[in-house]
């Protein structure tokens, strides 16, 4: 009952066996080249084994050798698996010690994988003390990121680990932080800096200087000295920190690492944000320790040249079947791309296979060339509320079609703060005794440094149901329902007073910009136009920068444009998203960089006249950075972006808009382009249902409404119910006008916008 569970199969072969030898070893087959690799390390690790002649205990190498087939095929190298399943049978072989079990376990691995894959990590000569040895495997959900790898680490190096986005580095440095990998010791103190690409409420919401304390566990005498080393200012110290900025963030998190001197720093791109003097500041840390083992993701590739002292290599080879493992290679970050001539891209902007394409901006109407400002700001001052010392002042720049901007600035200079005036999201602090011009019509499509906080309330939701429900209903619904578009209680009080029900239309008269409106309980034939300024007197600000977004995705076709799912993946193609990733997998199964694509996809939906970027190149690989940079360059709209990464900004801008003591400086100038904003409204070729598709093929010869829209909303703008759009399902098929424009509550007179092909009630269309 104690026997091992093969000990029985063995009495029975090894009885037989000494009847008809030979019928035993035809029977196994085991595997002449794991035969011979057991052969051979008997041998050298057990010269008194008597195995000098082939023929000796034949039949028991043969049924080793044939379960170790098992383990083999399946990269399985644990060396205490191998002495467990083997030992037994080897012992009744005399003076067969475990270490040659493991000996064999060693040259079946290296027989395996290759040399490359054992003995990458270095050899006992290597300076440092060995602080991790293991092998593992690494999943995330369904897919298998590393199988059967191996991890070595020693104390004092400093790892660049580097892999395409989607690879799995995030979530590595995740298992290791939490200490989830197979054999990993337990006793090593783990710091872990992510990238900050999630946002967590509760943890912004904190005070600065009571998270420090609590978090590395040490005096605020310590934290205080940190902080002011790194020029946190009082206020800073003293507020949450949800109020600082992306770089002060992240040398918060840098500043609670080095309080808790680890064993092991992990790094999740440190550079994000960071000026220069606060990388160099990092770069001259790192290079200083001689005690803690420095892993490090980043794509900034100078940063990385600079730490390194070897480089862990996510790796694909056919010897290995179809899933990675971990390569090491010691030097620096151009020591490995001389052995590994193509991830050259991880030095070169530049991109070999992956394309990024933009849609064409449709025509701004008004605009007739791309030197003509759409956006213009004179003598503006912003004031944070609560605050004595203004953070811009007197800011004078222009923005049109050919713009190609960088904004560059120390952290905290108001760079974002710039951006989001631009973008819509704040207002001048002196408005009245300032210029503040952007065309009512512009689309802008604004990837903010926090961006994944949208994209992460919909993680169990797929990236085209994600899209779906942004732009199902003609707009962009993550836009209005965000704080700088949502009406106020106060704001909707003035509509009710006002007995506002609805803005019905927009036009542009004695070059003033006029609403119609309609009010409660009266017909629509008394309809009134009020201008923007008179309205806005009325406190409808909000309401006013829902109807031009609304209007302004109409005259991009998105009314037209369906949100199946082919046209949302064909979409998501153009930004290097496959249906892998796409289609069938979940938002929370994206790595950072595979968000910032779909967040990217997103905001180009509505053909966008400008791009604003703020600190794309944070968490994209090189070749997706070099894939960007191309596809900017050959877009037909203009382009905003805050970085810190000049080898990236320089590759697309021309003009930059330096930020410092409450100024903005205009170096350089833009060069005039090709004027590409001049389409007009798309028409999309509509998607067949399974209903249409068999009228098509003879189904059904009645079928007549393949020429009308469907119905989503009705011409008040509200949803239609589902017993609605089976009616209107109904007379689409038997061309009953009266009926659609009844079911859409379109009135007399009236044309509904984007179905026109229904008329206005009075003639008969055609």
């Amino acid at each position: 009952g104690d026997a091992h569970p093969h000990a029985f199969l063995f009495f029975i072969c090894k009885s037989w066996s000494q009847k008809k030898k030979k019928k035993m070893v035809a029977l196994l087959q085991p595997r002449e080249d794991l035969l011979g690799i057991l052969r051979t390390s008997l041998a050298e690790v057990d010269s008194s084994s008597g195995l000098e002649k082939e023929g000796d205990n034949e039949d028991v190498l043969a049924y080793v050798a044939t379960l170790a087939s098992v383990m083999f095929d399946s990269q399985d190298f644990d060396s205490s698996k191998w002495v467990d399943s083997l030992s037994p049978y080897m012992s009744s072989i005399s003076d067969v010690s475990d270490l040659a079990v493991q000996h064999f376990c060693q040259a079946a691995e290296k027989a395996a994988v290759g040399e490359d894959d054992v003995d990458s990590y270095g050899g006992d000569d290597d300076d440092g003390e060995e602080i991790c040895n293991i092998r593992f495997n690494l999943a995330y959900g369904g897919k298998i990121l590393l199988h059967q790898t191996k991890l070595r680490l020693r104390r004092g190096h400093r790892y660049g680990l580097v892999g395409q986005n989607g690879a799995g580095k995030t979530t590595l440095m995740n298992a290791i932080n939490n200490g989830k990998l197979e054999g990993w010791p337990q006793h090593l103190l783990t710091s872990y800096v992510d990238s900050g690409s999630n946002v967590d409420p509760d943890y912004e919401s904190r005070q600065v200087m009571s998270e420090l304390v609590n978090s590395s566990g040490r005096s605020q005498e310590a934290c205080q000295e940190m902080l002011d080393f790194l020029k946190f200012t009082p206020t800073m110290v003293n507020g949450t920190i949800g109020e600082l900025s992306g770089g002060w963030q992240m040398k918060l998190r840098l500043i609670r690492a080095v309080l808790l001197n680890a064993d092991i720093l992990l790094l999740d791109e440190p550079t994000n944000h960071l000026d220069a003097k606060t990388v160099q500041w990092l770069t001259e840390y790192l290079q200083g320790l001689t005690n803690t083992t420095v892993i490090c993701v980043s794509h900034d590739t100078v940063f990385m040249e600079n730490i390194c002292t070897g480089v862990i290599h996510y790796e694909r080879r056919e010897v290995w079947g179809p899933h990675r493992k971990l390569v090491h290679y010691k030097g620096k970050m151009s020591d490995f791309v001389k052995v590994q001539p193509q991830a050259k891209h991880y030095f070169e902007l530049a991109t070999t296979d992956l394309k990024f394409k933009f849609p064409d901006p449709g025509r701004l109407e008004g605009v007739k060339t791309s030197t003509q400002k759409f956006m213009e700001m004179e003598n503006v001052d912003y004031c944070y509320p609560g605050s004595d010392k203004p953070t811009l002042i007197g800011v004078n720049v222009k923005m049109s079609l050919s713009s190609r901007v960088a904004v560059v600035g120390a952290n905290g200079a108001g760079k974002s703060t710039l951006i989001r005036m631009i973008v819509g999201e704040s207002q001048p602090t002196n408005i009245g005794k300032c210029r503040f011009f952007i065309h009512h019509n512009l689309r802008v499509a604004y990837v903010a440094q926090h961006s994944f906080f949208h994209v992460e309330q919909h993680m169990e939701d797929s990236p085209v149901a994600y899209i779906r429900w942004r732009f199902k209903d003609a707009y962009d619904r993550e836009k209005i329902e965000s704080a700088g578009y949502r009406i106020s209680a106060e704001e909707q009080q003035a509509i009710d007073d006002f007995q506002l029900e609805g803005i019905w239309s927009r036009r542009l008269r004695g070059g003033k910009i006029e609403y119609e409106v309609k009010k409660k309980n009266i017909h629509e034939r008394d309809n009134k136009y009020f201008t923007r300024d008179e309205l806005l007197s009325l406190g409808m600000e909000k309401l006013l920068k829902q109807t031009d977004e609304k209007i302004a995705a109409k005259e991009a076709g998105l009314d037209l444009r369906p949100v199946t799912t082919t046209e949302i993946q064909k979409h998501l193609d153009d930004f290097g998203l496959s249906q892998e990733f796409g289609t069938y997998g979940k938002i929370r199964g994206l790595s950072g960089g595979q968000k910032v694509k779909l967040v990217l996809a997103a905001s180009m939906w509505n053909n966008p006249h400008l791009l604003v970027l703020d600190e794309p190149t944070n968490y994209l690989d090189r070749e997706a950075l070099g894939a960007l940079s191309a596809a900017l360059n050959e877009w037909g709209g203009s382009v905003l972006m805050i970085s810190h990464n000049k080898e990236f900004y320089s590759s697309v801008c021309r003009e930059e808009w330096v930020v410092g003591d409450g100024k903005v400086n205009v170096a350089g100038v833009s060069a005039e382009r090709a004027m590409k904003a001049v389409s007009k409204k798309k028409s999309y070729a509509k998607e067949d249902t399974n209903t249409e598709k068999l009228d098509k093929a003879g189904g059904n010869m009645n079928a007549n409404g393949d020429k009308y829209k469907d119905a989503t909303t009705n011409f008040w703008g509200q949803t239609v119910s589902k017993k609605e759009t089976r009616q209107y399902d109904k007379a689409k098929k038997k061309g009953d006008v009266e009926l659609m424009r009844k079911i859409l509550q379109v009135p007399m007179g009236k044309v509904m916008p984007g179905y026109e092909e229904l008329g206005d009630g009075k003639t008969i269309p055609k």
